[in-house]
Formats: C-alpha cells, sequence, structure tokens
C-alpha cells in the first residue's frame, strides 16, 4: 500500500498518533527533501530509511517505487510540509499506482490553507483554492481569469513573491479588494495581516520573510441598493 502522510506545517507536534504509527511501520519514507525532514524523524524517533522523492526527479522515480510496491511492500510519502499532493509532489504516484491497482490511502492531517482561510474572517463555505501561481509564462492570464471569480480566492507563495504578488492583485482585482496574509502557520510567530490590497502591497513592497505564506483574498463585494444602505457583504 502507499500511505500519503501529512507532515506539519510548522509546530512538530502537529503531527498525529496514526501519521507517526505508519511512518515507523512501513519499509520506505519516500521524502520531498531528506534534510528537512531528518528534524521530525529524530523528534518522534523514526528510524525508518528515507528516499528522496520530488518534482525534479519523480518521473523516473515511479517505475522503481511502483515495483516496489506490487512486490508487497508498504511505502509512505511525505512532502516537507502540509499533506502530499497539495501543490506538492504526490499526484503522479498516486495516478500510476491506482492504474496498478495498488491501494493507496491519504491520511488527514495538515494543510496550510485550510487555518489561513478560517482566520482569515472570510467565508469560506466556498472558495477556489490556486496555489502557487505560474511564475512567468501564464501568469497574467489566469490572474486575469479569475477577476471575476466570486468565491474567496486562496494563493501559496513565495517570501520572496509576496510582495510582486499583492503588487499584481492590486492590479487585477483594484485596490480596495480585501485581503489576508498569513505566514509562520502554528509557529511562535504565526501572524495574519489583513486590510486592503493596496495596503498590504504597500506593506509588502521590498520585504522579504521565512517560510511559506498563505495569501487569501476575499469574494467579490456587492452593495445592497434596495435598503438604501451602505453596508456590504460578501456573495456567496
Amino acid at each position: 500500500m502507499l500511505y500519503l502522510v501529512p507532515t506539519p506545517v510548522g509546530n512538530l507536534e502537529d503531527m498525529t498518533f496514526r501519521a507517526v504509527s505508519v511512518l515507523k511501520e512501513v519499509s520506505l519514507i519516500l521524502a520531498e527533501d531528506t534534510r528537512t525532514s531528518l528534524p521530525l524523524m529524530k523528534h518522534y524517533e523514526i528510524s525508518t530509511p528515507l528516499q528522496s522523492h520530488h518534482l525534479f526527479n519523480e518521473h523516473e522515480a515511479v517505475k522503481s517505487i511502483v515495483h516496489r510496491l506490487k512486490s508487497g511492500e508498504d511505502i509512505a510519502l511525505i512532502t516537507d510540509a502540509g499533506t502530499p499532493g497539495i501543490s506538492d509532489p504526490g499526484f503522479l504516484l498516486v495516478r500510476e499506482c491506482l492504474k496498478e491497482d495498488i491501494k493507496v490511502e491519504c491520511l488527514p492531517g495538515a494543510t496550510a490553507f485550510v487555518p489561513a482561510l478560517i482566520d482569515s474572517g472570510f467565508p469560506c463555505e466556498k472558495f477556489c483554492f490556486e496555489g502557487f501561481l505560474p511564475h512567468k509564462k501564464g501568469r497574467q492570464s489566469r490572474l486575469a481569469e479569475l477577476k471575476d471569480e466570486k468565491r474567496t480566492i486562496i494563493f501559496y507563495e513565495s517570501p520572496f513573491r509576496t510582495g510582486k504578488l499583492l503588487q499584481e492583485l492590486e492590479e487585477t482585482f483594484g485596490k480596495e479588494r480585501k485581503v489576508c496574509v498569513c505566514r509562520e502557520i502554528s509557529k511562535k510567530f504565526e501572524e495574519h495581516l489583513r486590510g486592503s490590497l493596496e495596503e498590504m502591497a504597500a506593506k509588502y513592497k521590498d520585504k522579504q520573510f521565512k517560510g511559506e505564506i498563505v495569501v487569501i483574498l476575499s469574494a467579490v463585494e456587492k452593495e445592497e441598493k434596495k435598503t438604501g444602505l451602505s453596508k456590504n457583504k460578501y456573495k456567496d
């Protein structure tokens, strides 16, 4: 069986009992970066062998992994943080395993965008998850396609490009659109900054932070014309 095991996005204590148990019992752990995963392994006294499995080698590695699974081994896949397959390696291996009738099980656990979305204060019963936008080709066209999106929108971004993303969002969605920038989720210095795109773009201009960042963009607002009130509320 192939297990997809979520790992903490920040605080090491966010591991589940079952996740630790599975990682101790499988014969091999596929890790996005073994160096990043080692502190977690040491913290929970997990001695299972680690093997690198990331976006740059997964195509070449899939065949041998599938062969080992078909021979009867249980293997777990983890990424640097969060749930495998969510803007991280995992999809390709899962698809090939299912083609070969290999059982796949994803354990529930940490995902960065869920606490960020809930803590943003924006409607979360319906949302659009975009993950990482393309760095170059297709970036502006994708933002243009999202201009009329009526649900809360979620982006992942590198701390090195957060300022650029906020400026692009301001240009596309307007200065007054509300946004929440979340960083260091579940860590000691966790921070959620809320305001207009104009305010946040100015605040993050030329600034860099550690760790991945989640940007939550509010849904389109509409004015309640019939009552004559100036009250706005978010569209579902």
